[in-house]
């Protein structure tokens, strides 16, 4: 069975910080550079600048939070945020989007949403969801934080890693 991946990362000590704006939605897209540092891992270009306008994206836009699959398979999403401690913020949430920025027929559609409670210290989460991905249908990682009475906290992001594995050879009875 083929796999290709797509594996991007952001680092607040190698990229700078990360505005924190929250969409229409409640929640921010997290934005990842085009450059390849650290782990960040891209052969197949699903995170190529030139993906989804007729100009080139600029990290850190809107659409530097995207992956475009490559292939049509069964689609492994997998995400780490790190956000900084803050006591007022009582609830982090993730989830993953098909179209975040509804750039294509099909529009925005959520899954895999996680929610956690504040622990003590720093915020360090992991997350993983799986469903079937499609060549030219954008991918994103939105993440928020709450406090008292659903209000929007911005704390600081630290680190993000965001990564598709897709199986292209998925077999039918």
């Amino acid at each position: 069975m083929s796999v290709v991946v797509c594996s991007l990362k952001w680092d607040r000590a190698e990229a700078g910080a990360q505005k924190i704006a929250y969409d229409s939605d409640g929640y921010h897209l997290v934005r990842f550079p085009y450059d390849a540092n650290g782990e960040s891992y891209d052969p197949w270009k699903m995170h190529d600048p030139a993906n989804g306008g007729t100009a080139k994206s600029k990290y850190p836009d809107a659409r530097s939070g995207l992956i475009w699959p490559s292939h049509d398979g069964w689609g492994v999403l997998s995400a780490m945020v790190f956000w900084e401690s803050d006591l007022q913020t009582l609830e982090y949430r993730a989830r993953f989007v098909r179209d975040p920025l509804n750039m294509t027929a099909k529009k925005y559609d959520s899954t895999g949403t996680t929610d956690s409670a504040l622990t003590p210290g720093g915020q360090y989460r992991t997350y993983l969801w799986q469903f079937f991905v499609k060549k030219g249908m954008p991918l994103g990682l939105k993440v928020t934080a709450r406090g008292l009475g659903d209000t929007r906290r911005t704390p600081a992001l630290t680190l993000a890693e965001f990564k598709l594995a897709i199986h292209t050879d998925v077999e039918e009875p």
